[in-house]
Parts: C-alpha cells; sequence; structure tokens
C-alpha cells in the first residue's frame, strides 16, 4: 500500500518504470481525444468542480487513460470526498501513476499522471481515508469507466 512517504519519494527521486511507454504527437492526441480531454489529460487543465461525469458514479468497474487504456484505479477503492472530483485512495498498480512537484498557482502540490502516456489525471493529496490516507483527485476527463473489468 502506497503512503504519502511514498508519493513523496516518488515525485523527489523518480518514478517507478511504467509497463510500456505510449508517444504520440500532439496532432496524434487530438486525431483521438475530444477537444476537453486533450484540453485536461495533455494541457494539464482541470474540469470545474462536480462537473466530472465520472463524480457520483459507483458502478464496479476499473478507471483507465482516456489517452493510452492504461488501468489505473479499481472502483473498489473509489471514496466520496465532498471534492468535486473522482477520488481514490490507491491506484491499481504501484507502478500505473507517475508523481511530479507542482507549484503551479502558488501552491505546492502533487500532480498525477498516468505513468504509461503522461496524460495528467490530477493531484495527490495526504488527506483521505485510512489505511493510505491518500486521496487521489483525479478529473472524470482524463479516464474511461470500463464495467466488463471487476477488479484486477
Amino acid at each position: 500500500m502506497l503512503t504519502w512517504k511514498n508519493v513523496m519519494d516518488f515525485a523527489v527521486n523518480g518514478n517507478p518504470e511504467p509497463d510500456k511507454r505510449i508517444e504520440k504527437t500532439e496532432a496524434e492526441w487530438r486525431e483521438i481525444l475530444t477537444p476537453s480531454q486533450f484540453k485536461i489529460a495533455r494541457g494539464k487543465g482541470t474540469e470545474a468542480p462536480g462537473t466530472g461525469a465520472l463524480c457520483s458514479v459507483y458502478d464496479e468497474g476499473q478507471y483507465n487513460c482516456v489517452c493510452c487504456d492504461t488501468p489505473l484505479f479499481d472502483s473498489t477503492i473509489k471514496f466520496e470526498s465532498s471534492s468535486g472530483w473522482p477520488s481514490f485512495t490507491q491506484p491499481i498498480k504501484e507502478n500505473a501513476i507517475k508523481y511530479e512537484r507542482d507549484t503551479s498557482y502558488g501552491m505546492v502540490r502533487v500532480e498525477v499522471m498516468c505513468n504509461v502516456c503522461d496524460a495528467h489525471l490530477g493531484h495527490v493529496f495526504p488527506d483521505g481515508p485510512e489505511p493510505s490516507g491518500l486521496r487521489y483527485c483525479v478529473n472524470s476527463e482524463s479516464m474511461t469507466m470500463d464495467t466488463s473489468k471487476k477488479e484486477v
């Protein structure tokens, strides 16, 4: 189980190796993503709180990267954080997520990205429920939900 200490270690000292890498040009990403998905996943944008299609979805399944379809989170670790974005306590695998220090907008945060294609997902915070204490705050536009996958 990942903890805040692990997250900070990855953000400062380097991330775990992904299972594979997928790289495309900006034009190739624009071709497969909607304008909103591109703005958020490739442009490090964010959706307005409470507006994401996956905010209030709690069906069984797995949440995958909208860009490369890499499994990111499982529905069993999703929780209601009242933050306005889908929230999770752990990634599906330790090496599914990439972590980087983010000092934009005058804040110090930890950005989370797909470790396979570098798609911006959102941020992780140390104010989640036990036992991990983590809250992965993720944009709905950065993910798709696959209800055919029940638990990994």
